[in-house]
């Protein structure tokens, strides 16, 4: 299998050590593989999303000597794709519509079944509040979330990925623990109807070929979302390369919210690529 990866970041903010890690490690294990490593800008969220951070990437990715394929792909360019793949989950009668907010579902969770975990990777577990309602109730500003116990029921087998990174070997995700571990999750948002990070971070890594996922732990949990949806929209499941974070003096990970670790501060005080390579244990 050939290696294929990608680095990609959304423009919500300035670019810190954290994402200078994740980039050169994926580009430097795609120079070693003889593969390829692509740049994917994730822009989905439009209320977050800024074009000037989106030119700030290029420019910091630029700096430290890194250098992708082009036509870069936008996510906010592929809207017809996952809305493609929204209708074949529709057909699959695995999609309903949900009006509920963040509010209405911590006051509908707050008293949690005991072994019952309240939160998953994308946030509160949903408690299946609208899981009753059709398609044909669909409300303007109404999310899409996919009913997970449908989904289950489909699936007669764990699903099973492979993982090369801080917990390597053959993962198996038991699909009846699904609806307890991550919920109904969205996939297209409310009010503006965006859509969702996890419906179009799997089919864009379809659209690409991608062989290899290189990330940060922190998305660990999101895998078992991922590897759900490639298996019912029979798409490829790529091997996954989980890698530790960056983190501050106080050992918690960097955010861009907190911009000290900013590669355009490090940038504007005088620190070179070479730099930020030893920083971030990547230095030749």
């Amino acid at each position: 299998m050939s290696f294929k990866t990608r680095f990609a970041p959304s423009p919500t903010g300035p670019l810190h050590l954290g994402h200078a890690y994740s980039a050169i490690l994926a580009y430097n294990m795609a120079l070693e593989a003889k593969g390829e490593c692509l740049l994917r800008i994730e822009n989905t969220d439009s209320t977050r999303c800024r074009p000037e951070w989106e030119e700030q990437i290029y420019s910091d990715l630029a700096w430290l000597g890194l250098v992708w394929p082009t036509p870069v792909l936008r996510q906010s360019d592929r809207k017809s794709a996952y809305d493609a793949a929204i209708s074949k989950l529709s057909q699959m009668g695995l999609i309903f519509p949900c009006s509920c907010r963040r509010g209405d579902i911590a006051a509908a969770v707050s008293a949690p079944q005991e072994g019952v975990s309240q939160f998953g990777p994308h946030g509160r577990i949903y408690p299946g509040t609208c899981r009753d309602r059709s398609l044909s109730e669909e409300r303007k500003g109404d999310a899409l979330r996919l009913n997970i116990s449908k989904a289950v029921d489909m699936l007669t087998e764990n699903l099973i990925y492979m993982e090369t990174g801080l917990d390597a070997g053959q993962k198996a995700i038991a699909c009846k623990n699904l609806e307890n571990t991550m919920g109904d999750v969205v996939l297209r948002r409310r009010i503006h109807g965006d859509t969702a990070y996890h419906l179009a971070v799997v089919i864009d890594d379809n659209e690409q070929s991608i062989t290899h996922v290189v990330r940060g732990e922190d998305l660990q949990d999101a895998t078992q979302i991922h590897v759900l949806l490639q298996r019912l929209l029979d798409l490829k499941i790529p091997v996954f390369h989980h890698h530790a974070l960056i983190r501050d003096e106080e050992q918690k990970r960097l955010a861009k919210r907190t911009d000290a670790k900013a590669l355009s501060n490090y940038r504007a005080n005088g620190a070179t690529p070479d730099d930020i390579r030893h920083l971030v244990g990547l230095g030749f």
